[in-house]
């Protein structure tokens, strides 16, 4: 089975704080790195975390405010400064890459490679990116400002052949594409041998879906449903649901409500205000709606199964 993980370089909102920095987070599928935000310092955590960062070829940007974008401009310098040229794909609100132009513009720098930007919406959810891994999706969300969360889900696998049985019916090689197209082996005789019988089923689907900063929202419970791993933010404890709303964000109650309606597998809750020293009564708080519930702590590494 190909890698799926996601470590967190950043849990904290709006400012760092008790050694947590502003929002960042790596995803691995498939040995391919997909960094979703990029807060103050993540060019360090990835460096602290052994992260090559000449690796990553696609970022993907939830909103303009600046604990979410504002490492951006650096870490895209140091790959320049580092010699990269091979292009990077960005994704997010389409005024990124104004701000982004106007810093390199006035710092007079010209990068070795090209930023290939790919404008999000907050209309309406719509699939941005695609390859053989993966297909990943916006996430429409209820924030101060335009927000999108995205939405990771693999590419059905072909099925995997059983070379047991491949020697004992003495079947050629060159058939294997048509068995992992779900085809049936007829050999020279006009004997069918079924398809279940020469393969395995591919491995299950897997999902990561990230929302960040948003009011408690239901609207994308459909899009998510059945959703492997599944981060939401949880900036306050339920006692300040009044704060909460007033600033768009949600509680770690609501985002175990949200994470238990949505049937997901498991949920992270990030993002925590730095009101709290101490994040465990955010998680116990989570627990009491939805048990499979884990802290966004940095470095760590959490598997998607």
């Amino acid at each position: 089975m190909s890698n799926f993980e996601v470590v967190v370089l950043g849990s904290s909102s709006a400012t760092p704080a008790y050694n947590r920095n502003p929002s960042a987070q790596l995803l691995t599928i498939n040995d391919k790195y997909y960094l979703i935000d990029c807060g103050e310092a993540t060019q360090n955590q990835l460096n602290k975390f052994k992260i090559k960062s000449s690796k990553i070829d696609y970022i993907f940007i939830s909103h303009l405010h600046g604990d979410h974008y504002l490492g951006l401009i650096g870490l895209l310098s140091t790959m320049h400064l580092n010699g990269r040229i091979k292009e990077i794909h960005v994704f997010g609100p389409p005024q990124l890459k104004e701000i982004i132009d106007l810093q390199l513009m006035v710092s007079e720098t010209k990068l070795r490679y090209e930023v290939i930007y790919h404008f999000t919406h907050t209309e309406y959810s719509e699939q941005v990116f695609e390859n053989n891994d993966v297909i990943v999706e916006t996430i429409v969300l209820n924030h101060r400002i335009p927000t999108t969360g995205y939405f990771f889900k693999e590419k059905l696998r072909k099925r995997k052949i059983n070379t047991a049985k491949m020697e004992e019916y003495d079947i050629p090689l060159e058939y294997i594409p048509l068995l992992k197209n779900g085809i049936d082996y007829s050999d020279k005789h006009g004997n069918t041998i079924p398809n279940q019988e020469l393969t395995f089923d591919p491995n299950p689907i897997r999902s990561f879906a990230y929302c960040s900063d948003t009011l408690y929202n239901e609207n994308f419970l459909e899009q998510i449903d059945g959703v492997n791993f599944l981060y939401h933010e949880a900036t306050f404890l339920h006692d300040l649901i009044d704060r909460a709303a007033e600033t768009y964000h949600t509680t770690a109650l609501q985002a175990a409500i949200i994470a238990k309606k949505a049937n997901a597998k498991q949920l992270m809750i990030g993002h925590f205000s730095a009101r709290y020293k101490d994040i465990e009564p955010l998680l116990e708080e989570a627990k009491t709606e939805f048990p499979n519930t884990v802290l966004a702590i940095e470095g760590e590494r959490y598997l998607i199964c």
